[in-house]
Formats: structure tokens, sequence, C-alpha cells
């Protein structure tokens, strides 16, 4: 039985864990053939297995490596269809006047810069028969963020790098889309400062719980799927209510 993403080339960045490897996972059951990156090239070796997958290993701050992948997809499949930017990191928390310049930089190196690269070498790749972009943003990039000060300012900038690419490429029928998840328990998460954080986080949203990584794949799937043809230039809050208030 054939699933959504039959004969679909998608790319996933980050793919070694967190919600790229469950995204991963998600579109090869439902026929894709995967490329994916990630600084970890043990884990992708892992989530390769079983999948008609190729990978190789990512550090998104660097143009050449970004590159590197997305040349991947049309050396061993012909062609990228799909491609989602989710390699993001953190950062330690600290109120905005704590901040070091190195670790501002190294934030938006990881989180606006590396989707910057993957939107710039993907989206030529698609101008001849169309696809979908999905940028992992959050919904620290839709309003404040306290003590994530430098995320929150990265992830902003990821809405507005999707929303610019969106108007520049609806013509070659490209969709791109961001998703702003609310706080949900991946490494990101649970190996950071927000660990400690999580009864109080669930206690801000409506439903008083952080949705599971496993509820944020759902809607990237969602916002795959090639049904959804007319969305685009999209930032979907995926928070349980939060950002309602």
């Amino acid at each position: 039985m054939s699933g959504r993403f039959e004969g679909k080339v998608a790319l996933v960045t980050g793919a070694a864990g967190g919600f790229g490897k469950l995204l991963a996972e998600a579109l090869a059951a439902e026929g894709a053939r995967l490329v994916m990156g990630d600084r970890n090239k043990w884990g992708l070796r892992h989530v390769a297995r079983g999948h008609l997958a190729t990978y190789m290993r990512c550090d998104v701050t660097r143009e050449d490596r970004v590159k590197a992948l997305c040349d991947l997809a049309i050396e061993q499949f012909g062609q990228l269809d799909i491609a989602v930017n989710n390699a993001g990191i953190a950062g330690p928390m600290k109120r905005l006047t704590e901040i070091r310049e190195d670790e501002f930089d190294l934030i938006h190196a990881v989180n606006a810069k590396g989707t910057f690269f993957g939107l710039k070498h993907q989206i030529p790749l698609m101008r001849d028969r169309g696809g979908v972009i999905l940028n992992v943003a959050s919904v620290a990039g839709l309003g404040a963020a306290p003590k994530l000060a430098a995320y929150a300012a990265a992830k902003h900038a990821v809405v507005g790098l999707t929303r610019t690419a969106a108007i520049e490429e609806a013509r070659h029928n490209i969709r791109v889309n961001a998703i702003c998840p609310f706080y949900s328990p991946t490494p990101m998460v649970t190996e950071s400062g927000m660990a400690d954080m999580q009864d109080f986080l669930a206690g801000a949203s409506p439903m008083k719980r952080l949705g599971s990584p496993a509820e944020m794949v759902a809607a990237m799937m969602a916002l795959l799927d090639p049904a959804n043809s007319y969305m685009t230039g999209q930032a979907i809050a995926v928070d349980g209510g939060v950002t309602a208030y």
C-alpha cells in the first residue's frame, strides 16, 4: 500500500534525534526516500537502517556542508521534493543582559543562518518540479521568550525567512511554511536548562501539559502533505493554545 509521500525525496536536517528523527521515520513509513543531515553521523546511520536513505554529517552553520547535503539528494535520487530545516539549538537560559556575544552568534548561526543556507540551496532544486519546505521555528518566534532572548530572535528570523521565501517562490509552486511548537520534551529541552521548568511550562498551557514530540511530528506531516497544496507563508503554532491568549 503506497503512502502519501510515495516517490518523493525528503531532506531533513537534525535527523539523528528529536523531531528530526521521528519525522524522518514517519516520512519513510509513508514512502519517502530520505536524505538526512546531522552532526551526529552515527545517529544518522541508526535512523537510516531499514529505509531507502542516504545521509552525511552536516554542520548547518557551514554553507558548503548544507549545499553538499542538498546536492546529495540529486546525486542519489535525482530530485528534491521536500525539505525540512529542523536543526536547532536553544542555548543557556540567561537574561538578555547576560548573554555573551559568542553565545548569541552560535544560536543565530545554527537556527537562522542554518535555515537561510537550507532555503538558498533547496529552492533552486525545486523550481522545475515544485516542492514543499518546512522550517522548524518555535512559539518563541512569535512572541517573547524570557531568558531565551537570542533563541527568540533567531526563531523570529526563521519566521521572516519563511514568509519571504514563500512569497518569492509561490509562482514556482514551492510552498514554504514554518511550524512553531511550544516546548516539547525533546533532548534540546530535557538536556538544557529548561529541563527543570517542564512542570511550570506545562502549567502555562491551557491544556496544562506539554505536547509530545509525536504530536509535533503529526502536525509537521500535515503541513507537508501533498493534499495541503494551498497553504504557504504560514507560521503555525502547535502550542496547546498558548498563543490564543
